[in-house]
C-alpha cells in the first residue's frame, strides 16, 4: 500500500546527495589516478632495493612504504574537498529550484499573482520557472474567468427561481387570478431555467474536452443547423443562406453542431426585420473554416470584443421567447478553444456582425 505524502520517511536532501556525489565521483577519480601510477609506474621497479656504486635504489617495497600514507592523505584531502566544494555548488545549482518551490507554495495557498521571473541564461531552470509562471497566469485567469462566470450563473440562476417564487404567491393570494395563465407563465419561466441550465452542461463539457474526435464535415453540419432555425427565421422575415464547400474538421459532432447552431441562432435574433444571415464553409490552407455573417445595427468594436464573455448580449433588441441565455457566444469560444481552433470575430461595415471559426482540418 502506498504511504500517504505525510507518512514519508524523511531522507537525505537532494542538496546533500549532490554533495555526496560529487565527492564520491572526486576521490574515485583520485583512485584511479593512484591506480594508473601504481599499474604504469610501480610495476617496472623490481621488488627489492637494488646497490649501485652509488648507493641503493629503493625497491618497489620501499616506495609502497613511502606511497601509501602520502596517497591515503591526499584522498583524504579530495574527500574534505569533495564535500565543502559539492555542498558549495550544490547550493549554487539548487538556488533557482528553491524559488521555484517557494513559488509553488504560495500558489498551494491560493496565491496565483505571484510570479518566479528566474534571471540568468535559458537553462533547464529557466524553462521550468518560466513555464511555471505561464502555468500561473493561466491559472490565475482561469480562475478569475471562473468565480466571474459563477457569480452570472448564480445570478442568471436565481432569477427565474424569484419569479416562479413570486408568480407562486401571487395565486396563493388571489385565489380568483387566472390558473391556466399562471400555469403558462410557470411553464415559460421553468423553460427558461431549464435551457440555461442545458446551456451550462454544455458549456462544462466543452472546457473539460471530455468527448471522443470524430471526422466532421462543416457544411453538412452547417447545412443541418439552418435546417433547424429556418422556422424561426422565418417568423422573423430573415432570409437564411447557406452555401459553400466540403470542410473536414476533426472534433466532435454533437458540438460541432452546438457551436454552428449558436452563431446561426445569435445571427437570426440580432437582426434587422427583413435581414439576411449567410452560413458558408471552405477549407483554407489546412484548416476547415466556417463563418456566419448577418446584417443588423453598427456595433461598436469594442463592444465585439466582450460578446463571447458569459452572459453577455449585444443589443437590446432580442424579442420574444428566442432570447437566449447569454451564454450562446461563450459555448461557441468554449467549442473552439476544446477543438484547438480560433474565433474571430468583427463588425461588418454596412452592420451586423461576422463570425469566422477555424477548426484544423
Amino acid at each position: 500500500m502506498d504511504r500517504p505524502h505525510g507518512d514519508r520517511r524523511p531522507g537525505l536532501s537532494v542538496r546533500w546527495r549532490l554533495t555526496l556525489s560529487y565527492a564520491g565521483f572526486l576521490m574515485l577519480a583520485g583512485a584511479l589516478l593512484l591506480a594508473v601510477v601504481w599499474v604504469f609506474l610501480l610495476r617496472y621497479v623490481p621488488s627489492n632495493a637494488i646497490q649501485t656504486i652509488e648507493g641503493f635504489v629503493p625497491g618497489r617495497d620501499d616506495l609502497v612504504r613511502a606511497f601509501v600514507p602520502a596517497a591515503a592523505w591526499a584522498l583524504l584531502f579530495l574527500l574534505v574537498f569533495g564535500v565543502l566544494g559539492g555542498w558549495f555548488l550544490a547550493g549554487r545549482m539548487l538556488a533557482p529550484l528553491r524559488r521555484i518551490t517557494a513559488a509553488t507554495r504560495e500558489a498551494a495557498n491560493g496565491s496565483l499573482s505571484h510570479r518566479i521571473e528566474l534571471e540568468g541564461s535559458r537553462d533547464e531552470f529557466r524553462e521550468l520557472a518560466d513555464a511555471f509562471d505561464a502555468m500561473l497566469a493561466q491559472l490565475e485567469a482561469h480562475v478569475a474567468e471562473q468565480r466571474r462566470f459563477a457569480a452570472n450563473a448564480s445570478h442568471e440562476l436565481r432569477t427565474p427561481l424569484a419569479i416562479s417564487q413570486t408568480l407562486l404567491d401571487v395565486a396563493r393570494n388571489d385565489p380568483n387570478r387566472d390558473a391556466e395563465a399562471l400555469v403558462e407563465r410557470l411553464s415559460a419561466v421553468n423553460a427558461r431555467a431549464i435551457e440555461l441550465t442545458e446551456a451550462l452542461l454544455v458549456l462544462s463539457r466543452a472546457e473539460q474536452q471530455s468527448f471522443a474526435s470524430e471526422r466532421v464535415d462543416l457544411s453538412l453540419v452547417a447545412e443541418e443547423a439552418a435546417e433547424t432555425l429556418l422556422p424561426l427565421a422565418e417568423r422573423r422575415g430573415i432570409t437564411l443562406e447557406t452555401s459553400g464547400e466540403i470542410a473536414f474538421a476533426a472534433g466532435s459532432p454533437a458540438l460541432l453542431l452546438q457551436l454552428t447552431t449558436n452563431l446561426v441562432h445569435n445571427a437570426i435574433v440580432h437582426n434587422l426585420d427583413g435581414g439576411t444571415v449567410e452560413v458558408g464553409t471552405s477549407m483554407r490552407a489546412g484548416w476547415a473554416v466556417l463563418t456566419v455573417e448577418n446584417t443588423g445595427d453598427r456595433l461598436d468594436p469594442a463592444l465585439v470584443e466582450t460578446l463571447t464573455e458569459p452572459f453577455r448580449r449585444g443589443t437590446e433588441r432580442i424579442r420574444g421567447d428566442h432570447a437566449g441565455v447569454g451564454l450562446g457566444l461563450a459555448i461557441v469560444k468554449s467549442i473552439v478553444r476544446a477543438h484547438g481552433g480560433t474565433l474571430a470575430l468583427a463588425p461588418r461595415d454596412a452592420g451586423g456582425l461576422r463570425a469566422v471559426v477555424s477548426l484544423p482540418a
